[in-house]
């Protein structure tokens, strides 16, 4: 990817919610101008959510999630609605289509309304209604909102919805700062980037690129380097740098050869902080101490990658554990939407920076965690724990 594209993470979460053939494909395709969603008379066209990253004027870069109906039917029907109900976790903002009774519309706004996330109420197909007027009372009557009348299929009352969802942005979307106040412009910063397995030949990985983009958007100076290359890099600058941010994995050997006067901190103690709860997952890295041989450990990935040999996640982190614990320490492994709902089984999780999800999606774990009091914390500061230089570092 360029440093240009924005990553689906970073991008506004639109959720389509309704009832089969009730015009949520058609609404992304009159939203966006484009044909970008398959649409059909035939209800049930939508099988499994969609997701079309799009820009649009005034909102910026986005991501619609296309749903099935939430009506479907039979073995495979109920199967859909799960994965509907699993999309809930990554919206920042809600289209429910309004249907002819309600009943589910409603137990819907109930769902929605306890993940506290905005909805846009759609009155659609406004041009084959017989009595739009009457409609619109008997929703606002059972919801206490006014729906928005629009015919996606004529591309009427668009602007109104592009202006609702305006409305509807959280007030603090886009506004995290991935390295937050730790440097200002003009502040030399060293990336420390070992290009190992993980690292796709002739690329960056996402982390990277991101945190890179954001030292140039605030005109630092930046210096990268690959970790064998660190006491030469070192000593060809003519100052300490003000900042040097590592690949986790390596903390330790660049802790111990970096400057006195320079903060040190991680690709993923930064993604900590801003995709998730920082104080929290410092809180829960002391958890790892109590653990004995009898524990169970749960690692999470985002990313649905096939395992590699030193896998961060799967093999560096699980040894380290066993290092500090000793044999026996059972540790479950998942990747991408598989996250279990009941944590109860497990004494700590220690979840990967989630740079491929939205904060949304990685806040609703961390809730999910909280409820059921399991301590949850990232690969960086487990990391950084473990090596014994937690409180030495940059969060």
């Amino acid at each position: 990817m360029s440093l240009n594209d924005t990553p689906y993470s970073n991008r506004l979460h639109i959720l389509l919610l309704g009832r089969r053939n009730c015009g949520k494909s058609s609404m992304i395709n009159a939203l966006t101008g484009q044909d970008v969603a398959l649409v059909s008379d035939v209800a049930g066209t939508t099988t499994d959510p969609v997701m079309k990253s799009m820009e649009i004027h005034g909102i910026g870069p986005c991501l619609f999630i296309d749903t099935p109906g939430f009506d479907d039917e039979g073995t495979l029907g109920i199967q859909r609605v799960k994965r509907t109900e699993k999309a809930l976790e990554k919206a920042d903002i809600a289209l429910l289509f309004c249907g002819e009774d309600m009943q589910q519309e409603l137990q819907w706004m109930k769902r929605l309304e306890a993940k506290k996330i905005p909805i846009i109420l759609l009155l659609n197909k406004a041009d084959i209604l017989s009595d739009v007027h009457k409609a619109v009372m008997n929703i606002k009557e059972l919801c206490c909102v006014k729906p928005l009348v629009v015919s996606a299929k004529q591309k009427r009352g668009m602007e109104e919805v592009r202006q609702a969802i305006i409305e509807k942005m959280p007030e603090d979307f886009g506004s995290q700062i991935i390295t937050q106040n730790l440097v200002g412009e003009g502040d030399l910063v060293l990336l420390v980037m070992p290009q190992d397995i993980q690292a796709p030949k002739g690329r960056l990985i996402l982390p990277q690129v991101q945190t890179m983009r954001e030292l140039l958007d605030k005109k630092c100076l930046v210096m990268c380097c690959t970790t064998d290359k660190l006491d030469s890099t070192l000593k060809a600058l003519s100052s300490a740098p003000n900042l040097i941010i590592t690949d986790s994995q390596v903390f330790k050997t660049v802790y111990e050869r970096k400057p006195v006067e320079s903060k040190l901190t991680s690709f993923s103690v930064l993604f900590a902080a801003y995709k998730g709860d920082i104080d929290y997952f410092v809180k829960s890295a002391a958890t790892i101490g109590q653990l004995t041989s009898k524990s169970r450990v749960l690692i999470a990935e985002a990313c649905t990658h096939a395992p590699l040999n030193e896998d961060i996640g799967r093999v560096k982190i699980p040894r380290l554990l066993a290092e500090k614990i000793g044999d026996g320490l059972h540790i479950d492994i998942t990747a991408g939407s598989d996250f279990p709902e009941d944590l109860s089984k497990y004494d700590l999780v220690i979840h990967c920076g989630a740079c491929m999800f939205n904060r949304k999606f990685m806040l609703s774990r961390l809730q999910q965690a909280r409820r059921q009091h399991i301590p949850m914390t990232n690969y960086g500061i487990a990391l950084a724990w473990l090596n014994g230089i937690l409180d030495k570092i940059e969060l």
